[in-house]
């Protein structure tokens, strides 16, 4: 039962006491980790802040805990907390911890004193106040661990972290009676600690808890707490991790010539605890309290480091350094797997991040986060003009996990939505193994030609009467009635454009525009007459499914009937825009007004069925999740199997500045560069062999970001785009037109061989003036 993930009973998690054997037990848990968290371990990068020291607990164990002495201050300074948290942040953290003692007001008049003069009544009000003041001055992500708690207190602390955590530590309340432990030690009552973290739960706060070992409890014990845990999560679904943390002694403790714990009945408690819980709750080990161990951890079963500090001692065990990240990444490496950054909310509670945040964090967490609701741990994002970054590691020199997959791709063959997520989820080597197999594919379909095409947009109005949260292109009715300003251009401005587009050698223009209220189908048949008037020779390029919808709506047509009006009216293809991203629960976020997916793949199968050809897109890298681009990827290649109709996938990264959406907090930066590369890469792959052509936007990723494309199975570089404008409202710093000469030179500086082409891609007739 544990092998397969099932739920042991109460009387089958107990009976794993009886269990010696570690490692039947961890080929068991590591099974059950990696079904539901695949070759990622995780840690997040954290400064250490220990809010106070005084503490009316008396553990025999702790030294963290301390008395106050004269002419010490008991709290830390708002400045000392500031000095700690900007040396976290530029260190490149995420997390700041604050750690304290329980309630010591209770039992210190020092602590009184101190907090009267600082303006609070309660410890947990200023750790509520310095929590806020790092998160607003420093954009760092409190955790907070400030022991037992009541339902008024989590929810003010709520309003200030990400995340709060209590170690249960252990369910036998034998450890507090005289001689224990926790004898003395109101707070470690087991059922005032179970209290506090149940109370968690209704209030929706991501939460942390664990237990520690080797302190005087048994087995059975262990178990028990771990059940009383799993309990309380089933509940309401608010445990983020739990965390195994091994004793140690120390000096100047009653505890301190007790045994440590061995590492077997640490590893033993780890596989227990992962059969335990669900397979994809996180189990974790601290590093530095098992120095060189950390490949045996991971055979047993966590997923997790916990907090590593690049600039603050682990205060409550000093003796145990943290380990060098290069050097614990080498470990993690030795496993088959990879040290990936996480923030402390895990993505599981990030990805519903509406329910689990309060909304004053939720913008500060999703532009911390990728796709995959780990750190973002690049500055770059689309439309910038900061070069993007190198990405580590080196490819498999054997075969990998995702060698059979990509094999299957290059073959023809249609993957699975499990195997696409998990090519999109790929992490160091792998990233490039996936990008090199989609090169090779390349290679063998297009051969070393990247092709190009001379066009103009003509963005006819800018006027729109939906509201989609990534643009900042469209304007339109404002509260009072009246209209932004926006542009409504007219027939003749379109005329001189395309002629003078096609005097600069352009075969094409492409026609978009927002959705004007007052326009009709007739509209856009007029503009598809006036640009072949203007040049007969030209291609047409115009309207989205959503203009599509429009103008045959307001003419009361099928979109049968409108799309023949415009094909005899001279219109030759249709970009596949207003795609964004083809499935209904991302849709409802983004563009909630706008063509449902099963709408948008209707009228470009209509459009294919009577000849008009489309290209297909994705707008990707705001709320959407690797599991919404696999089924859009997906619904493209089955529509394409169905009807042949697309020329090309263009994917396109959100470019976040002026985006609404962005600027309301509610997505992410637009997507990493390593899910962009791997947007590119892995289309190649699953479209194969019905999409040979795989486009990059210039406009996006600017040069640099368009070389690296290319070596990830790009063989198109899209159009010149002479007064491309949508990306810069956007907010993209890549300019309005990139000359043809320019890109040919971009194209042979990469070693390939440039080739014009039309928008169907025939050869281009004309030679570029």
């Amino acid at each position: 039962m544990a092998r397969a993930g099932a739920r042991l009973s109460l009387a089958e998690a107990l009976s794993l006491a009886e269990c010696d054997d570690v490692a039947l037990l961890s080929a068991a848990a590591a099974g059950r980790r990696d079904r539901a968290h695949g070759t990622i371990v995780s840690y997040s990068p954290k400064v250490f802040i220990p809010l106070t020291r005084l503490c009316r607990n008396v553990c025999h164990y702790c030294t963290f805990a301390q008395p106050p002495h004269d002419g010490e201050r008991v709290f830390l300074a708002a400045d000392e907390i500031l000095d700690i948290a900007r040396a976290g942040a530029r260190a490149g953290c995420h997390e700041a911890l604050f750690t304290l003692g329980d309630k010591p007001e209770l039992r210190y008049p020092a602590a009184r004193d101190a907090l009267d003069r600082l303006g609070h009544p309660t410890t947990v009000s200023y750790l509520a106040a310095m929590a806020r003041l790092v998160f607003d001055e420093t954009g760092l992500l409190p955790h907070l661990n400030p022991g037992v708690t009541n339902r008024a207190e989590l929810l003010a602390l709520r309003r200030v972290s990400v995340s709060q955590g209590l170690m249960l530590e252990s369910a036998a309340s034998r450890l507090g009676a005289k001689g224990g432990p926790h004898h003395g030690s109101p707070d470690k009552h087991p059922a005032a600690r179970l209290a506090c973290i149940a109370a968690a739960g209704p209030l929706r706060v991501p939460f942390t808890s664990g237990i520690l070992i080797g302190i005087g409890e048994t087995r059975r014990e262990r178990i028990e707490a771990l059940l009383a845990l799993r309990e309380l999560h089933e509940a309401d679904g608010h445990l983020q991790e739990i965390i195994i943390q091994n004793f140690r002694h120390k000096p100047g403790t009653r505890m301190s010539a007790a045994a440590e714990p061995l590492l077997a009945d640490l590893l033993w408690t780890i596989a227990v605890a992962r059969i335990v819980f669900a397979p994809d709750m996180n189990i974790q080990a601290p590093p530095n309290l098992s120095p060189g161990e950390v490949p045996r951890l991971i055979a047993a079963g966590i997923n997790d480091l916990g907090g590593i500090s690049p600039v603050t001692i682990d205060h409550v065990n000093p003796e145990a350094t943290w380990p060098a990240l290069a050097a614990l990444a080498a470990e993690v490496e030795e496993t088959g797997r990879n040290l990936v950054p996480r923030l402390p909310i895990y993505p599981r509670h990030l990805h519903d991040a509406e329910v689990w945040l309060d909304a004053d964090l939720r913008a500060a967490v999703l532009r911390c986060s990728d796709a995959s609701g780990y750190a973002r741990n690049e500055s770059w994002a689309p439309g910038s003009t900061e070069p993007p970054p190198v990405l580590a590691g080196k490819p498999p020199a054997g075969r990998s996990a995702a060698t059979a997959v990509i094999d299957r791709a290059m073959a023809g063959r249609r993957l699975d939505e499990h195997e696409i997520v998990a090519l999109f989820e790929s992490l160091g080597g792998g990233v490039l193994e996936v990008c090199e197999a989609a090169n090779e594919l390349r290679r063998e379909v297009c051969g070393d030609t990247v092709t190009y095409v001379v066009n103009r947009n003509i963005n006819y109005t800018n006027i729109c009467g939906y509201r989609c949260g990534f643009c900042a292109f469209a304007k339109g009715q404002v509260g009072n009635g009246r209209r932004e300003r926006g542009h409504d251009m007219s027939l003749t401005e379109i005329q001189r454009r395309t002629r003078e587009a096609w005097q600069h050698g352009a075969t094409e223009v492409c026609l978009q525009g927002g959705i004007h209220p007052e326009y009709t189908g007739d509209t856009y048949l007029a503009i598809v007459e006036a640009v072949r008037k203007a040049q007969p020779r030209i291609h047409v390029h115009a309207f989205s499914p959503l203009e599509i919808t429009q103008g045959a709506g307001t003419l009361g047509l099928s979109i049968d009937e409108f799309l023949r009006e415009l094909k005899a009216a001279g219109l030759g293809s249709l970009p596949g825009t207003a795609a964004e991203i083809l499935d209904d629960e991302v849709r409802a976020v983004i563009c909630p007004d706008k063509l449902s997916t099963r709408q948008w793949l209707d009228v470009v199968r209509t459009a294919h069925r009577l000849g008009l050809r489309t290209t297909a897109t994705i707008m990707f890298g705001h709320v959407d999740r690797p599991m919404h681009w696999a089924r859009h990827l997906l619904r493209l290649r089955d529509l394409q199997e169905e009807t042949g109709g697309f020329t090309e996938f263009v994917p396109l990264p959100y470019v976040h500045m002026e985006a609404p959406l962005y600027r309301r907090g509610r997505s992410r930066s637009g997507p990493t560069f390593r899910e962009t590369l791997l947007m590119h890469a892995v289309a190649r792959l699953v479209l194969h062999p019905l999409i040979p052509n795989i486009q990059t936007s210039w406009v996006k990723l600017g040069a640099a970001g368009v070389r690296r494309c290319l070596d990830a199975g790009v063989n198109d570089l899209g159009g010149t785009l002479m007064n491309e404008s949508i990306s810069r409202a956007a907010g993209a710093g890549h300019g309005q037109m990139f000359a043809a000469a320019d890109l040919r030179d971009l194209i042979a500086g990469c070693g390939r061989l440039p080739v014009q082409r039309t928008t169907l891609y025939d050869p281009a007739p004309l030679a570029v003036a």
